[in-house]
């Protein structure tokens, strides 16, 4: 399959979230999504989304004091906020963090550029970009895989979302995708 860049505009939050949701229920095996985007971009939007989509039924926040929460879904969720580290931080080696990416779950780490050598060949990065424009304010959801799984992913997302006539997203129950 050949690997190939992909991005979805969204207007909502609602829509960001199902459009981490899409991607939860995509995954069938451990994968590191790296999470790009500036404060309140909605990278913790997309994976509360993501955890709803992999069967996390805990409420998801940001990890942004602790440096990681673990859910329990379908796969273990493992979600990293590395917003404050440094690009020369050594403490994520000492605390173990390789353990969990992937791991036996699906790792999300936002702000991953912080500490790009904890990321492993194989990843999706999600760069999500702020907008605004004559209809509003609204985000682009950039995909790039890193490896046939995450191209993998990103295809099966971008058959299975649709669009209504106004351009929103049609957002489908979860039994339907």
């Amino acid at each position: 399959m050949q690997q190939a860049d992909a991005f979805l505009t969204t207007r909502k939050e609602a829509e960001t979230a199902y459009i981490g949701e899409m991607v939860g229920r995509a995954l069938a095996e451990p994968l590191v999504i790296a999470l790009q985007g500036e404060l309140g971009a909605g990278k913790t939007v997309f994976v509360r989304g993501a955890s709803r989509g992999l069967g996390v039924s805990e409420q998801v926040s940001s990890p942004t004091f602790v440096l990681l929460k673990i859910y329990h879904g379908r796969l273990p969720v493992y979600h990293f906020d590395f917003y404050r580290l440094s690009p020369d931080e050594e403490e994520p080696d000492a605390l173990g963090f390789e353990e969990y990416l992937p791991g036996n779950g699906v790792a999300f780490i936002e702000w991953a550029e912080r500490l790009p050598r904890l990321l492993p060949d194989a990843f999706l990065q999600v760069n999500i970009e702020r907008f605004y424009d004559d209809k509003g304010e609204g985000r682009r959801l950039w995909f790039h895989p890193h490896g046939p799984l995450a191209a993998e992913v990103v295809e099966t997302i971008i058959e299975a979302i649709t669009w209504r006539i106004d351009g929103t997203l049609k957002i489908q129950p979860a039994g339907e995708v």
